[in-house]
């Protein structure tokens, strides 16, 4: 059974057949990251995170653009280097936290995705946009150099790709961004919707055991030695080889039948 929920006013949740869709919905503000709406975000994902149920989570938005970033004028409203130390280590944290998550999540992408909001793009898992959107991080044209969204950027787009954006301010459109590596896929903006709950369908018919082992091992064996990341991914391999979905797949496989997974939480 599927319900909807509003955390926040400005940040929606949906909850459907395993999967959780969070809609950022300060459209009028171009869903900038407030403190108000990066504690909402922080708030769900602490909760999926230990939700054994939640299968995939999907970041939206609602209105022309995806998000602007931070907000600036609440930025300058406070000018004390501890409140910034803090903002940004909140923001941080949450990109951390998506990136820890143990399930996969997909940015689906609209309109301008801009500063910490090209940031959370590529702290995502995935990230399927709309044919007409765009992407910067434009701190620069502020006077602002984008240091904490580079962490993000420059682990998606190559090192000169990243520093140009970075430097120069410059917007892409999404084709670039594909062919860049901040994207998995483009797709017509009328087909955006469609798109995005295909990869969730995909990703739901698969061994949910297996889809969490794999999202365990993906992103910490990038940042190890070849050797070290080998024996990480054997470890986990031979733990998920254990787990009773492989079993039954593998009997299915060999059976030529589907497999029937074991749903969590059941």
């Amino acid at each position: 059974m599927s319900h909807s929920q509003a955390s926040e006013d400005i940040l929606l949740r949906e909850d459907k057949d395993g999967a959780v869709y969070l809609t950022l919905n300060r459209p009028d503000k171009f869903n900038t990251l407030s403190e108000t709406m990066l504690a909402a975000l922080q708030r769900e994902l602490d909760a999926i995170a230990a939700d054994p149920a939640v299968r995939c989570v999907v970041i939206g938005a609602k209105g022309r653009g995806f998000c602007a970033g931070h907000d600036l004028r609440e930025m300058r409203e406070n000018s004390d280097h501890s409140y910034y130390q803090a903002l940004f280590r909140g923001c941080s944290r949450l990109m951390q936290s998506v990136v820890a998550l143990p399930v996969p999540v997909i940015a689906k992408v609209q309109g301008m995705a801009t500063a910490a909001g090209c940031q959370l793009v590529a702290s995502c898992d995935l990230a399927i946009a709309a044919r007409s959107a765009s992407f910067a991080v434009s701190g620069i044209n502020v006077g602002l150099f984008c240091s904490t969204p580079a962490v993000a950027l420059s682990r998606n787009v190559s090192p000169k790709r990243a520093f140009d954006m970075l430097v120069s301010g410059q917007f892409i459109d999404a084709e670039t961004a594909l062919e860049w590596g901040l994207l998995s896929d483009v797709t017509a903006d009328s087909d955006l919707e469609t798109a995005v709950a295909d990869k969730v369908e995909q990703i739901l018919s698969k061994s949910p055991a297996a889809v969490r082992f794999g999202k365990s091992m993906f992103h910490p064996q990038r940042e190890m030695a070849l050797a070290d990341a080998y024996d990480f991914a054997g470890n986990v391999m031979a733990e998920n080889m254990l787990s009773p979905d492989a079993g039954e797949g593998i009997d299915a496989f060999l059976g030529k039948r589907k497999p029937v997974w074991a749903l969590p939480g059941c």
